[in-house]
């Protein structure tokens, strides 16, 4: 999976994006203008000591991107979508993008890619989501998707043994 954003503003979102793609071995793609300073402290104390660990591409514009990635599958989230991130299927290889904190998407790019275009449902009129909550929300549907391709799935105490999880059980009361 592919996670792009477009110029985005908050070092410390970016960060945080980082590290989840370190997390779940996720490419993140960063489209100018920035924000911040790429090596602001900020942004490397979000991304802690996972930022040397990440695959990241930047790109010069929205332009540079497409050219470069003409044949990638690209899902653009937007609160403007008339679909929601749970109705589509990702393809392992796909790109989702996530427009600035301020801003979002530009509105021409999101009616060039109409189709291809998915929203997080949100009670009422609230505005949107924290931009790293929302990657994380879609990122880890499109790998549940596919798997988890190469995630660890099951994890362990500190004396080895492992927690039981029970399958198609009904909830305690």
């Amino acid at each position: 999976m592919n996670i792009v954003l477009l110029e985005p503003e908050i070092p410390e979102n970016t960060g945080n994006i980082g590290r989840t793609c370190v997390a779940t071995n996720t490419g993140l793609h960063l489209i100018r203008p920035f924000g911040f300073i790429l090596n602001e402290r900020g942004l490397k104390r979000a991304g802690m000591d996972y930022w040397n660990r990440l695959s990241v591409t930047e790109y010069i514009n929205y332009k540079e991107f497409i050219d470069k990635n003409s044949t990638a599958g690209i899902w653009y989230a937007t609160t403007k979508a008339g679909q929601t991130y749970t109705d589509v299927q990702y393809g392992p290889d796909d790109f989702v993008m996530f427009g600035k904190e301020s801003a979002g998407i530009p509105e021409d790019i999101l009616k060039e890619n109409g189709t291809r275009c998915i929203r997080i449902p949100m009670y009422g009129d609230e505005r949107s989501l924290n931009l790293a909550n929302s990657v994380a929300v879609i990122l880890y549907e499109a790998l549940r998707q596919n798997g988890f391709p190469g995630l660890n799935t099951k994890g362990s105490l500190r004396d080895g043994t492992s927690l039981q999880s029970p399958r198609n059980t009904e909830p305690s009361l």
